[in-house]
């Protein structure tokens, strides 16, 4: 069964960075779309960044200029580039990777912004 393997992730103060990192192995990397979700306490699980095979990216408002996503089809992993966190942003982050109707999560990783 094909699970990516997330890392990265944990406390950090308001203003600082993390780096997530998420390694699909099982399946054609190169094929696959892949995004970043994240999910707080209490809410939906929305949509953060998304990075086509062809190296597409697109965010969503609440991150345009501070998150960066990227992927690095040799090493069949996607990173998510998070600079100046705010409280706003604490959450289980979770990657996924997508091709037409099939799709694979990761196990999340808790990512808290806090003084």
């Amino acid at each position: 069964q094909v699970q990516p393997v997330q890392s990265g992730g944990g406390l950090v103060q308001p203003g600082g960075s993390l780096r997530l990192s998420c390694a699909a192995s099982g399946i054609i990397f190169s094929f696959y779309n892949m995004a970043w979700y994240r999910q707080a306490p209490g809410k939906q699980r929305e949509l953060v960044a998304h990075i086509t095979s062809d190296g597409t990216t697109t965010y969503t408002d609440f991150v345009k200029d501070r998150f960066t996503i990227s992927r690095d089809n040799a090493k069949n992993t996607v990173y998510l580039q998070m600079n100046s966190l705010k409280p706003e942003d604490t959450a289980v982050y979770y990657c996924r990777a997508g091709r037409f109707s099939t799709g694979y999560w990761g196990q999340g990783t808790q990512v808290t912004v806090s003084s």
